[in-house]
């Protein structure tokens, strides 16, 4: 992400037509013919000359000509890039949503579909209805949303899925390295091309293009933006990045605005290209149905779930032994603190190395096969897979069968999380966990001093909240 963001900025020194807001569409023109949607090249400026890349030099020119066009291919992602919060991101829907917002948030209008365009269009859902089997197709569709999500949300969703998604929704992966990655290999082969990394660059996209929609001219420059937001924050707010995308979007897109804007997508995109493989013969039906799911599945399986590292993007060692399978789904989760290291965690590289000591001392001291918990959530928005919601831990002696294990990193004897961290472990991580089957939704919640004589896990301050937790019992038989 760091290279882009240099080649964006080296862009925007030079003296291109448009401005430095045509650095974008430089970008973007290295990717499939066409570059834009037809409703946001209709935007730009006509007679307007056609934009190349000879501006960059040649290394940076040959990571845009490889990461400007996003496609699956058998295990192999492309088009992707690291972020320095530790996510993966796919740079096209990014660049989509930040030519949206640039050129203005807009209803693009969908011809004779009927419907009238949904009262509060831009940036109120509420008088929009979830669609149902008489709802109307709406008249028009936002421009941002339709180029950075909605369409290539709903042509995933009209694959066959699996009901419910497991929590995360789209597939991860793992890159060869993470000082200068170069390859990224998905972990499980994708039932379609809706994968983790899409669907971050198009929130990604989404929330910066929304920023810059509502900024009056001159809007600054994108390198700076991207840097704030893939760094300590937009204008200094800490809340407004990478590390927090899936809370603030869900703060933006609500489910019933999101499905008629799905719907909105599948069927302009229908009507520019009637031969369209995936939509050819499809009923306004059939399209409403898949646009409701894509939605639902969108806001429940990914915003409103917490991002969790996969085991590979913290530098795991090898697990010991053979693991054990866990029979889900289980009746428990258990709450730790890490102890030591002591301290919170705000970054990404603190994390990770965090996470390396703590599998180092149950390894190499305690003895064990592997990180004894579940899940280890860190202070920088993430939560990171220890052994993960299919083995058997070693986090809670005579409970490691019958609960998750999840550790905050730090000491929590006078002092308390964050707050996000917090609605992670209290609501986020067990509700998608219900949702997908692997914890029972009457689970039950305690903290690790309450099975273990002599330890004082998960610290003093944390216990005592974690008392006013839903689904917290005293004893257990």
């Amino acid at each position: 992400m760091d290279s882009i963001i240099q080649a964006m900025a080296e862009l925007e020194q030079k003296e291109l037509e448009g401005g430095p807001a045509a650095s974008v569409r430089v970008l973007l023109s290295a990717g499939p013919p066409g570059g834009l949607p037809p409703f946001l090249r209709d935007s730009v400026s006509p007679g307007a000359s056609p934009l190349h890349l000879d501006p960059l030099g040649a290394e940076l020119r040959a990571l845009v000509d490889r990461v400007a066009q996003h496609e699956v291919q058998g295990q192999q992602e492309r088009g992707v890039l690291l972020a320095p919060d530790g996510s993966t991101v796919a740079l096209r829907p990014l660049l989509l949503g930040l030519e949206a917002g640039q050129q203005g948030r807009r209803a693009v209008p969908l011809g004779d579909t009927g419907g009238d365009t949904p009262a509060g269009f831009r940036n109120d859902s509420a008088n929009v209805t979830w669609l149902g089997e008489r709802a109307e197709p709406p008249a028009a569709v936002d421009s941002l949303l339709a180029a950075a999500l909605a369409t290539e949300l709903g042509l995933a969703f009209l694959h066959p899925r699996p009901t419910p998604s497991p929590p995360g929704l789209g597939s991860e992966g793992c890159w060869d390295r993470l000082s200068s990655p170069q390859n990224f290999t998905l972990l499980d082969p994708p039932t379609a091309p809706l994968t983790m990394a899409f669907l971050n660059g198009a929130l990604d996209g989404v929330l910066l293009g929304d920023h810059l929609s509502r900024l009056a001219p001159p809007r600054p420059r994108l390198s700076l933006l991207l840097g704030q937001y893939y760094g300590a924050g937009v204008d200094g707010d800490p809340g407004f990045r990478s590390n927090f995308r899936r809370q603030r979007g869900a703060a933006l897109i609500s489910a019933p605005n999101l499905a008629q804007q799905v719907w909105g997508a599948l069927l302009l995109l229908q009507s520019l290209e009637p031969r369209h493989p995936q939509l050819h013969n499809r009923s306004r039906e059939q399209l409403a149905q898949v646009a409701s799911y894509a939605s639902q599945e969108f806001t429940e399986a990914f915003l409103g779930c917490p991002a969790i590292h996969p085991r590979c993007r913290w530098g795991a060692a090898p697990y010991r032994g053979r693991p054990t399978p866990l029979q889900l789904p289980l009746e428990f989760l258990f709450v730790h603190h890490t102890f030591e290291p002591a301290q919170p965690c705000a970054s990404f590289v603190r994390c990770a190395a965090s996470l390396r000591a703590v599998q180092r001392f149950h390894q190499d001291v305690r003895r064990w096969d592997d990180v004894g918990y579940s899940f280890v959530v860190g202070s920088d928005g993430y939560v990171n897979e220890g052994r993960g919601w299919h083995w058997v831990g070693a986090h809670t002696r005579g409970y490691n069968f019958r609960g998750f294990g999840v550790a905050f990193i730090g000491d929590y004897t006078a002092s308390l999380p964050t707050a996000a961290a917090l609605r992670t472990v209290r609501d986020g991580l067990p509700r998608c966990a219900s949702r997908a089957g692997l914890l029972r939704p009457d689970y039950k919640l305690l903290g690790h001093r309450q099975l273990r004589r002599g330890t004082d896990c998960p610290g003093d301050a944390l216990f005592h909240l974690l008392r006013t937790w839903p689904h917290f019992i005293q004893t257990v038989n």
